[in-house]
């Protein structure tokens, strides 16, 4: 009879079968380190979120408070303005300026909503959104080369001919004593208007809503970000035909304040260009976009302080 030891089955070498040694007893097993907290913040009244949760919030607002201060749009919006002070009524010039606040804000939405459905259309793509980040790189050049040497060269600034054909526009509302045209001539100027301001900063939109599809959320939501994103962007205007039609006062804006406010937009662009084609995850990160964007308004108030005070000494030395 064969009197060699039988190999212990599995079951008794994890019960400790005595007659194996202690070091073939010993397992060793790979326990997984737990996954990372989520990074949280406290938000007054709100509590306490993810922050992860806010970054697309928060990106949407600061980005839809930054493309309000599209220069296209307050220009036209300060003409009409000013031209519907010749009425003298405050109930017409907050009716047509809220008009055409309103239909600037759809037509914004209606835009973005194309890219959208563009962009999903695509799929998710790294060229597209190489693509995107390079466009607004570009768009974001034009509009900083803008600040030095204004509508020379390309540029993405009303032309003269379609300036001129806005205000004649413009003039033919004020002569208007009856609701319904002045109602209709209002949506057809706004409606024009915006073809020539959507090319002043596209490029914002652009990049949004390239990073919106980047995200996985519900149909809903897609379209409900893109609300409050306009939403965001009429709230300025608004606010002008407000204070304008309470004190019934005008203000043109100069040709410096548009270059000032093309390059900012330029400078914004820019960066958020460059994280698109670097790498998009980091707009998911609320501080570093914060970071960013604030550095784009930082470096554009810079370069704007010191070129005019490079220029003022120009002046004072060519007077010596």
């Amino acid at each position: 009879m064969d009197d060699r030891r039988k190999s212990p089955s599995l079951p008794l070498l994890l019960l400790g079968w005595p007659g194996q040694p202690e070091s073939e007893l010993d397992l060793e097993l790979e326990i997984p380190p737990p996954p990372p907290e989520p990074e949280t913040a406290d938000l007054p009244w709100w509590g306490t979120v993810k922050a992860e949760d806010v970054s697309l919030p928060v990106l949407t607002m600061v980005l839809g408070g930054l493309d309000s201060f599209n220069p296209c749009a307050f220009f036209v919006l300060l003409i009409l303005l000013g031209l519907m002070m010749r009425s003298g009524s405050r109930g017409r010039m907050l009716l047509v300026g809220g008009v055409f606040v309103l239909v600037s804000g759809l037509m914004y939405f209606l835009f973005m909503a194309a890219w959208l459905n563009l962009f999903f259309l695509v799929g998710h793509l790294r060229v597209i959104t190489l693509a995107a980040g390079a466009v607004a790189v570009v768009a974001a050049l034009i509009n900083i080369k803008d600040y030095f040497w204004f509508k020379q060269g390309v540029t993405l600034s009303i032309t003269d001919s379609a300036r001129s054909r806005l205000v004649g526009r413009m003039s033919g509302l004020v002569g208007q004593t009856r609701l319904l045209p002045v109602l209709v001539g209002t949506t057809a100027l706004a409606f024009a208007a915006n073809l020539y301001e959507l090319l002043c900063t596209s490029g914002l939109p652009l990049v949004y809503t390239r990073v919106l599809t980047l995200r996985e959320l519900s149909p809903a939501a897609y379209y409900g970000y893109l609300a409050l994103y306009n939403l965001v962007y009429v709230t300025p205007l608004l606010l002008i035909v407000v204070g304008f039609s309470l004190t019934l006062s005008s203000h043109k804006l100069t040709e410096y304040q548009g270059r000032v406010l093309k390059l900012v937009s330029g400078t914004m662009m820019f960066a958020l260009g460059l994280i698109l084609l670097i790498d998009p995850g980091f707009l998911n990160n609320l501080v570093g976009a914060g970071v960013v964007l604030a550095a784009a308004v930082g470096g554009a108030a810079a370069i704007a302080v010191v070129h005019r005070a490079a220029a003022a000494h120009r002046r004072r030395a060519a007077g010596a």
